[in-house]
């Protein structure tokens, strides 16, 4: 997720029914035992708290805060760059231009900008080739751009539009390392003028039909690419976020409806500005081409030619990822959050199995099923140990009050307007809904809520799982689905971590659950992980400032937690000004890839090449333990 939460404010409410030691302490440890059958934990390991724990799960010893402008690591793991924005991909290519000058061609060859969630791709038989899925989720205009402002001419919209998107790479391991290989024939840019397919129960509907596209069925594009999700057929989900930002009006005095309202359109744009220099993001001349936006698209990282597909049926809004999983009848299931403040979790259930034999019957698999999206109640109020229960309601026409009388027609306007029907049917609004991914040792679904300074206004009430008001810091939600069935319609809630400065706010809400130390301290949840041991690895993208509220937390970083224990170390803390998100391990979890985003976003930073003058550039990183091991372990 691109843009810091605008929140600054250091006068939090009092949280409800909440201390400082509220989560996961004894209770905790007790809740997880009872989730998990009761037979994981102890007597003796109930009746420590996890200031007391020494987790067998977590290999390393947690590294302090950093405001250096590298990469730190615990002692005996070392890091190396993969691949940097405006790489070539191909040996023809034209090369990165740092002066700004480079055209939007240019672009269209490169790796793109602002890269964020990835999934890895093995070769079948090829231990040593593997295809890397890269989402590239936005651009830096002041590092873009020679004169490092919005852009001023169509051609300056074109090369904003390619370095957005999606790259496919090939990496392949070379004397025990992994680097990338230019001219590979699977590297490929996804960008904002590249052809895709419209899917799904709003494919061909009138709202997503412009006059460059009658049928409503072929999009050009796909941009603000946050997070992401591999399926098992092999595919990857890259997810539309923040894109109603590129579009504004010509007409300052225009009307918007509900539909463009409620997605956040407004007539100036949000500092991008696309819409002065192509109408195709100007809502007057173009109203339908914002509906073309905001979905999943799925693509075919193994066939460079293939078109991907907007699946529509998954919901149209602020994706932030899509974390794939299976009831036990055979279906897929995607879980997905929509990351704005007050909005919503989802769930999407497929019609028809999984065939793992064929994974060419799954390609429309994500086209036929019912959406639903999650309702929380207020909890228990438990001090020790907060948790309550959910319910998914469905989002499907005609039911739960979703009629035409409530302004939608059909299952195409349900999908279209997916934020307002969910406001129909009472879900319960979020800090801001951020990645979500499935634990798999026990089937448990986390999430980060990654702050919210509205909670507690326009509605927002306070408690639940969103128990702080102006909630600057965040939490990691984290459910059970009855049953341990991903089909299950009811779950039960409890609240992994509380964010926050235990320096700056000893012994109160602000200074976040038990779990949270001095030494681990952080903000903002964002990108979340699991290995195959169950590792939770922990991404952030908050205020790195290291003042007030601050104090302490350094650079955005990336943190392991032992999911049973709750203890969580700090294992990594990237440069000045950048966002850590992404993560993607090799099969035998020897090496990870993370993404290092927008360094030096607001100066301050010449990220990865620290040459004199010389300009950052996100990155992909390679992680690696001198003695080859696996990471964290």
């Amino acid at each position: 997720m691109k843009l810091l939460e605008e929140n600054q404010s250091t006068d939090l409410e009092k949280m409800v029914g909440l201390t400082r030691r509220s989560f996961i302490g004894a209770g905790t440890l007790a809740g997880a035992a009872l989730f998990l059958g009761g037979d994981l934990l102890s007597r003796s390991a109930l009746a420590i708290g996890v200031s007391e724990a020494n987790s067998k799960l977590l290999g390393f010893d947690s590294i302090k805060a950093s405001v250096d402008d590298s990469i730190s690591l615990p002692p005996g793991y070392r890091s190396s760059v993969l691949i940097s924005w405006g790489q070539p991909l191909h040996k023809d290519g034209p090369a990165f231009d740092p002066s700004g000058k480079g055209t939007a061609e240019a672009q269209e060859l490169q790796f793109g900008d602002n890269n964020d969630g990835m999934s890895l791709f093995p070769m079948t038989g090829q231990p040593d080739r593997a295809l890397l899925a890269i989402n590239n989720e936005y651009t830096n205009y002041r590092y873009l751009f020679e004169h490092g402002k919005n852009p001023e001419s169509a051609e300056e919209v074109r090369k904003a539009l390619a370095s957005e998107g999606v790259s496919v790479i090939e990496i392949k391991r070379s004397n025990g390392q992994w680097q990338f290989v230019q001219g590979s024939s699977y590297n490929r840019r996804i960008h904002g003028n590249s052809p895709i397919t419209l899917s799904g129960p709003a494919a061909g509907h009138d709202w997503l039909k412009t006059s460059a596209d009658a049928s409503g069925r072929h999009v050009l594009g796909t941009f603000q690419n946050c997070a992401n999700g591999k399926t098992p057929w092999g595919t990857y989900l890259t997810c539309e976020e923040n894109f109603t930002d590129c579009f504004g009006s010509s007409d300052a005095q225009q009307k918007f409806d509900a539909g463009l309202k409620r997605y956040g359109v407004v007539a100036a744009s949000k500092d991008i500005n696309w819409h002065q220099h192509d109408p195709r993001f100007d809502v007057a001349k173009n109203p339908n081409e914002v509906n073309r936006h905001g979905w999943v698209v799925e693509i075919d990282p193994f066939d460079p030619k293939s078109t991907p597909v907007k699946r529509t049926a998954l919901g149209r809004f602020k994706h932030e990822n899509a974390a794939l999983a299976q009831t036990k009848g055979g279906r897929a299931v995607v879980y997905m959050g929509d990351d704005e403040r007050g909005e919503f979790i989802y769930k999407f259930i497929s019609r028809d199995k999984i065939n793992h034999d064929d994974p060419q019957a799954n390609r429309t698999l994500l086209d036929h099923g019912t959406l639903y999206v999650a309702q929380f109640d207020d909890g228990d109020n438990n001090p020790d140990h907060p948790k309550g229960k959910g319910r998914w309601v469905e989002l499907t026409h005609g039911k739960n009050g979703l009629d035409a009388a409530a302004g939608f027609n059909s299952q195409a306007e349900v999908l279209i307007h997916a934020r307002l029907a969910a406001s129909v049917v009472k879900a319960t609004r979020m800090d801001r809904p951020e990645w979500i991914v499935v634990s798999p040792k026990d089937g448990q679904v986390y999430c980060t809520l990654t702050n919210n300074a509205k909670r507690g206004e326009d509605g927002q009430p306070v408690g639940g799982p969103n128990p702080r008001a102006k909630n600057q810091y965040g939490q990691i939600l984290r459910w059970r689905e009855n049953a341990d069935n991903a089909s299950a319609m009811a779950f039960d809630w409890d609240l992994f971590v509380v964010a926050g400065n235990p320096t700056v706010h000893a012994g109160t809400p602000q200074g976040g659950s038990s779990n949270v130390t001095p030494q681990n301290m952080f903000n903002s949840p964002d990108g979340l992980s699991f290995d195959a041991a169950g590792r939770l690895w922990i991404q952030t993208d908050g205020d790195s400032s290291n003042k007030g509220d601050f104090a302490g937390m350094g650079n955005n970083q990336m943190l392991c937690a032992d999911p049973v224990s709750g203890e969580i170390r700090r294992f990594m803390v990237g440069p000045i000004g950048c966002e850590v998100t992404g993560i993607s391990f090799t099969p035998d979890y020897k090496t990870m890839f993370v993404g290092i985003q927008h360094p030096g976003e607001n100066g301050g930073s010449t990220f990865p090449e620290h040459l004199p003058n010389g300009k950052p550039r996100s990155s992909v990183m390679v992680i690696t333990r001198d003695d080859g091991g696996v990471i964290g372990a």
